[in-house]
């Protein structure tokens, strides 16, 4: 044989891949006590058990198998899988340092490298969600200002859909534009009109990213790479990002036209002030890439997860007419005709279930966002290595069988007593949890109350003529989110 002839190589390359998957050698790795896990196949790894379009559920069907705490190969890459309540809790909270990175995934480090709050790590991570927690707090997260603003947004949202007379249309892009229009007025203090061509291209280039992030096609190209060239879709995802940096970039150099550190009128503005401030430092953490990433981080995540909610809540009340009922009936007992506000929320055990509910079922994250460890960790007698890749799966923690008495059912009296009174529950958990939490969770939280009751307070939500509410699909979209099927809706005034 012609040990130097090309295809003997790869034969003899192919033969020893073989042996060493057979033996366990290729997929072992370590004598350390690891996580179980399917064995993988050579470079595909365990992609042939995945279904990308529904991989919650081949997670549910590997944890019965291999228990709350498995590994699984994508490619090369090896993922440790933390499932259920207690298992999740112990990663994230109780040893929150631990878990309190992210993974280097290919997609998101060309789009952010590094940058912005989400997806960023070490000291940038530390420094830029410092700065964000306290500047979200300063233009109001969680104070009366911003109530003030979500309430003039309700107003808006409800004359436009007083405009469709109670005939059928399809809310995506109006619940995002009100959405979107409250972390708008932090990022950039202003309000867009709900037709302004620039917002509606801005939301889109973030619908799409969101839909092409948790699409087959990228998922592959975190596996491979190297394949980029035959896959279109990471492309489009980096020409969308492009495309909003270069508007983000463009707001905030008119930003600087009239900057007055006496007079900060958004977040961008504190932004650059903090980044004249520290110009004379060296590796200082305050410049513009940050900022893009920042601003893009806050937009997305602020709009994205709250108005995707609010959707299922809708969609849920057409399907379940007589939560609906209970819902009304209740606001009508607290506030009447009056403006729906945070303060009534405590008297409004029903209304609180249901919005709870609403965010348990949906499960618009059931994947979680990734993480990395930051140490070498003992986790549930397994050795974890540092750095290794961890997916904590909130979709098995909404929906442990263990912790909820219906979990795959809409059901809000998993948030009340016997009495009726609401039930704060430590299982609840579409926020995650521990250090990497979502750093907008006060103000979701006032959003979906606002703005859900008051829709309820002044329409009711019913399927458009010619379909039953049988027929009203609950199947979630595949995406970095899960978003209900786009459906019509007829918002019948009740006044």
């Amino acid at each position: 044989m012609d040990w130097m002839d090309p295809f003997s190589i790869f034969l003899l390359f192919v033969l020893a891949i073989t042996f060493l998957w057979k033996t366990g050698a290729f997929w072992n790795g370590s004598s350390q006590n690891v996580p179980p896990g399917p064995r993988p196949f050579p470079l595909i790894g365990n992609l042939h058990l995945i279904d990308l379009k529904k991989p919650q559920q081949t997670i549910c069907k590997l944890s019965k198998q291999y228990g709350p705490v498995f590994s699984i190969h994508l490619g090369s890459q090896k993922i440790i899988v933390i499932t259920g309540y207690e298992t999740v809790k112990e990663a994230l909270v109780n040893q929150a340092e631990a878990f309190a990175e992210r993974p280097s995934v290919p997609i998101v480090d060309e789009i952010l490298e590094s940058h912005g709050v989400i997806f960023a790590h070490g000291e940038n991570w530390k420094v830029m969600r410092r700065f964000t927690l306290t500047t979200l707090r300063d233009y109001g997260m969680g104070k009366k200002t911003i109530e003030e603003r979500i309430i003039e947004e309700c107003g808006f949202l409800i004359k436009r859909f007083e405009s469709y007379g109670g005939k059928p249309f399809e809310n995506t892009d109006i619940m995002n534009a009100a959405v979107a229009n409250i972390i708008v007025s932090i990022l950039l203090a202003k309000r867009f009109e709900y037709d302004d061509p620039t917002f509606l291209r801005l939301l889109s280039l973030f619908n799409e990213n969101v839909h092409l992030l948790g699409s087959p096609a990228v998922q592959l190209y975190n596996m491979f790479p190297r394949l980029g060239f035959l896959l279109g879709a990471h492309k489009k995802v980096l020409n969308n990002r492009d495309e909003l940096f270069a508007f983000i970039k463009a707001t905030f150099i008119e930003h600087l036209k009239d900057l007055d550190a006496n007079d900060q009128r958004s977040l961008i503005d504190s932004f650059l002030i903090r980044q004249q401030e520290e110009k004379d430092k060296t590796n200082g953490f305050f410049h513009n890439e940050n900022l893009m990433a920042l601003v893009a981080d806050l937009f997305g995540a602020g709009t994205e997860t709250t108005s995707t909610t609010l959707r299922w809540a809708l969609l849920l009340m057409m399907k379940y007419p007589e939560i609906q009922n209970k819902v009304q009936e209740e606001i009508a007992q607290v506030m009447g005709s009056a403006q729906p506000r945070t303060e009534h929320r405590a008297k409004m055990p029903y209304t609180d279930a249901v919005i709870h509910e609403v965010q348990r079922f949906a499960n618009i994250i059931p994947a979680g966002v990734s993480r990395a460890t930051t140490v070498d960790v003992t986790f549930k007698g397994y050795f974890i290595p540092k750095g290794t890749y961890i997916l904590p799966s909130l979709g098995s923690v909404l929906q442990d069988e263990t912790q909820w008495e219906k979990p795959l059912k809409f059901y809000p009296e998993h948030f009340l007593d016997s009495n009726g009174k609401f039930i704060k529950r430590d299982e609840f958990l579409p926020f995650s949890a521990g250090r990497r939490m979502c750093a907008g969770e006060t103000l979701a939280k006032m959003e979906l109350f606002l703005f859900f009751t008051s829709l309820l307070q002044k329409f009711t939500f019913q399927q458009a003529p010619g379909i039953s509410k049988d027929d009203l699909d609950l199947t979630p979209l595949v995406g970095l989110t899960a978003p209900p099927v786009p459906y019509m809706c007829c918002a019948l005034s009740r006044s």
